[in-house]
């Protein structure tokens, strides 16, 4: 490497970063994310038309959320704003929107904004700028890696369409490792440099489909190796990345090299199925990958704590408790000591009695709902606080329970539409057994009852 070689390698490393200048400037160059932006997709015609809606972007760490943020910005020629959710508040927000007002009033142009990470905008912050998304003035792109449902406010979020981006590939992930290495103007085509399959592969792994992560590695094995030779090094010696280079920058960087390429989706995944399966070996085996791999404790909680109603529900009512105690109990300890909880309320999870026959209820509740509509509420159910209401029958022949033997009386509490429908139906299985049995008897004295009252 001769010394105009070496200084302009002083000159690479001195500007922005390997990702940031491999990041791709127009929608055909992104990679890995054909379900969104391939042809005929809704990134695409929103391209063609130049009609931006506001959007939220949610996937996993460097898998192109800002990237395509920004193409979409530039490539609709619209006036952008960026800011990151980590950095800014309330006053950043005021100060965008009164940018925003000036803008339409002289350009005729709605702003868009784009915040990144935007899940780490509070309630009152997602207030701020909630008018102005709602009237047009901001068209609002929030990325972030954190599930919407649980993160943003119900009214942002029914005023944005979710965007749902995928983990990077290996496969992809070495389709950017090779860009890198060619690009002779932005990447490290400038040094010559090449990478052994075994050594990509394995980089490719390790990066768990975040293109960033691959691109920080490799760039750090890049000048690691030219810092090994001087300006005087002979200029034919071979610059091929190995294994053998990647190793102390793993070490440096305290990443695990993960053969199995399991992603963040998957992982979930086998752990709930794992729950679901009533296997607690394997269910605390997944648990501990994703710990270690780094994954948000809470994220998994969360999860847990819906697993405990969804496929357990009032089989045993405590699981919900040992969910909840768990995220408790974290939010107390933090990390590592409150992870013991995580894995005490795992086993306990997988070793219940499995029920979802509440998430089968709210499923058929909620059909019924839909199909029949508003239905009024039975007189003798309502209410009457006033003497007009108890004039027009309200509360009328209400029979109250306690005032009966065993609290039992037969009476109805459905619209008549719908009288009679059974939307629970308990299982055989743990403290659902007892209901049902509770269930069937009373079944039984309301029949009578009904008999005695000759109806």
């Amino acid at each position: 490497m001769d010394i105009f070689d070496y200084q302009a390698q002083q000159f690479v490393r001195s500007s922005t970063p390997l990702a940031d200048r491999m990041r791709p400037k127009k929608l055909m160059d992104i990679v890995g994310q054909s379900h969104i932006i391939g042809s005929h997709s809704l990134i695409q015609r929103v391209i063609q038309n130049n009609r931006l809606f506001s959007m939220i972007l949610w996937g996993p760490p460097g898998c192109g959320k800002t990237t395509l943020a920004r193409i979409l910005i530039d490539e609709t020629k619209s006036h952008g704003v960026e800011i990151s959710a980590m950095m800014s508040g309330v006053k950043d927000i005021k100060r965008v929107v009164d940018e925003a007002m000036n803008h339409r009033r002289y350009y005729h142009q709605p702003t868009i904004l784009f915040v990144d990470e935007i899940h780490r905008f509070n309630k009152a912050q997602q207030d701020a700028f909630l008018p102005h998304v709602e009237n047009g003035l901001i068209t609002l792109i929030g990325a972030t890696t954190e599930n919407p449902s649980f993160e943003l406010i119900s009214a942002l979020l029914s005023r944005c369409r979710v965007i749902v981006l995928n983990p990077l590939t290996p496969k992809t992930i070495e389709e950017i490792i090779d860009r890198a290495l060619a690009d002779k103007e932005s990447g490290l085509g400038l040094f010559d440099m090449g990478i052994t399959e075994d050594a990509k592969k394995c980089l490719s792994e390790i990066a768990d489909g975040d293109a960033r992560r691959a691109l920080n590695i490799l760039e750090i094995v890049a000048y690691d190796m030219l810092d090994r030779k001087s300006p005087s090094t002979d200029e034919h010696a071979e610059k091929v990345i190995t294994i053998n280079d990647i190793t102390p920058v793993l070490q440096k960087q305290g990443l695990r090299y993960d053969k199995s390429g399991e992603n963040h989706y998957n992982m979930i995944s086998a752990f709930h199925k794992s729950l679901r399966g009533s296997d607690p070996d394997a269910a605390v085996y997944w648990l501990g990958r994703m710990l270690c791999s780094g994954e948000n404790p809470f994220y998994i909680l969360r999860r847990m704590v819906r697993f405990a109603s969804e496929d357990i529900g009032v089989a045993d009512s405590y699981a919900l408790h040992i969910a909840l105690n768990a995220m408790e109990s974290y939010r107390f300890l933090g990390s590592p000591e409150g992870e013991c909880s995580i894995y005490q309320a795992a086993v306990y999870l997988a070793t219940a009695p499995k029920s979802n026959r509440i998430y089968k209820t709210e499923k058929f509740v909620q059909q019924v709902i839909q199909q029949t509509g508003s239905l009024s509420v039975p007189v003798h159910i309502c209410n009457a606080p006033t003497d007009l209401m108890k004039d027009m029958g309200y509360g009328k022949d209400y029979q109250y329970p306690h005032d009966h033997p065993d609290a039992i009386v037969y009476q109805d509490y459905l619209p008549d539409a719908i009288r009679g429908t059974s939307f629970y139906e308990p299982t055989d299985r743990g403290y659902e057994k007892i209901i049902k049995q509770r269930l069937d008897a009373w079944k039984i004295k309301k029949q009578e009852i009904k008999l005695r009252r000759g109806k």
